[in-house]
């Protein structure tokens, strides 16, 4: 009955009732304890509403736009939620802030102020850190994901991060500075820089390899990416892929790297054993950043001037579905 329900209720209206809809169904899956809530949902920054929209990956439709009422922000941009789905973390560039929101209620809870334009974030490999890139400071924040409290800040030597992303084993994490035209290696461990990689122009998202050194990073001012190889801190090799590329993401299996064209309104996928494009898939306008769900099966594209979330079958390479959203979604995350 709960299904029926919510696949009546628009995504864009009554955003009490969704964000009430949306409690009782989480509510019931985390004490059903199946399925696993984790593998389930797919959060959307939307930065012109200043939402975030909650996509069940299963159905494919939105079931929910968080904050219940109002906005969360001026300028939404990366989304982390944990593990568990209780909590997102929303970047709000404009508030300089990372807000807590409840997922089951809708309720916006604390905002840490974290500096001057912060935009990327992840999560750690181990569920317990959220790291946040500050651009106008040229730092990460590092954020304990148990208390929402800011537990470190590390300077870098680039100008402007804009992504920041973990390593597999979690070790490193690095940033593309857009400003500097390099990305930044971070010992997690020592807490510290170890310094910069000249990249080709204008790095934006970042696809770890699993299990393997090297990260696939967009180029938004060449028209492709740069693998950087994080042992030997130096570019190894770069594929075109098209005009204005903005996300990259890889498959749990490192077989293939995600990148979204902004200016082509595509998505190429390469192949990372001979690192050729296999397939150029049409999405909608400038899209932006990516998720895969945990199987690999289904990749989610923010399309910023569609307004709306395209769906890819990962292994067939053809789009399935649109899904319309808030207004300027600038990314996808599935935790």
């Amino acid at each position: 009955m709960m299904k029926q329900q919510l696949s009546r209720l628009p995504h864009d209206g009554r955003r009490a009732t969704l964000a009430g809809a949306t409690a009782l169904c989480l509510g019931g899956l985390l004490a059903l304890g199946a399925p696993r809530p984790a593998q389930a949902f797919a959060y959307v920054g939307n930065q012109g509403s200043g939402t975030v929209s909650v996509i069940d990956t299963t159905r494919d439709e939105v079931i929910a736009t968080l904050p219940a009422q109002g906005k969360i922000g001026e300028k939404v941009q990366a989304v982390v939620a944990d593990g568990a789905n209780r909590t997102a973390f929303v970047v709000d560039a404009l508030g300089n802030a990372l807000v807590m929101v409840n997922v089951g209620s809708g309720e916006i809870g604390a905002r840490l102020a974290v500096g001057e334009a912060p935009e990327g974030a992840s999560l750690s490999p181990s569920g317990k850190t959220v790291a946040v890139c500050v651009e106008n400071d040229n730092d990460v924040v590092l954020v304990d994901v148990a208390s929402a409290r800011i537990t470190g800040r590390i300077a870098l030597r680039g100008k402007n991060p804009e992504h920041c992303a973990y390593s597999g084993d979690g070790r490193w994490l690095m940033t593309s500075n857009e400003n500097s035209d390099d990305v930044e290696l971070i010992d997690v461990a020592a807490g510290h820089s170890l310094g910069t990689v000249h990249t080709a122009g204008h790095p934006r998202g970042i696809a770890w390899l699993p299990h393997r050194a090297l990260a696939y990073v967009a180029q938004e001012g060449a028209g492709g990416v740069d693998v950087v190889d994080a042992r030997t801190r130096r570019v190894i090799a770069s594929v075109h892929t098209g005009l204005r590329p903005a996300g990259a993401i890889a498959t749990p299996d490192g077989s293939r790297v995600f990148v979204s064209n902004g200016g082509d309104g595509t998505v190429s996928a390469i192949d990372t054993t001979t690192n050729r494009v296999i397939a150029t898939i049409p999405v909608g306008k400038r899209p932006w950043n990516m998720a895969l769900t945990r199987d690999g099966g289904k990749l989610y594209v923010a399309n910023g001037r569609s307004h709306s979330v395209t769906v890819i079958d990962a292994v067939a390479l053809r789009a399935v579905k649109e899904i319309p959203v808030g207004e300027l979604p600038w990314g996808v995350s599935i935790p």
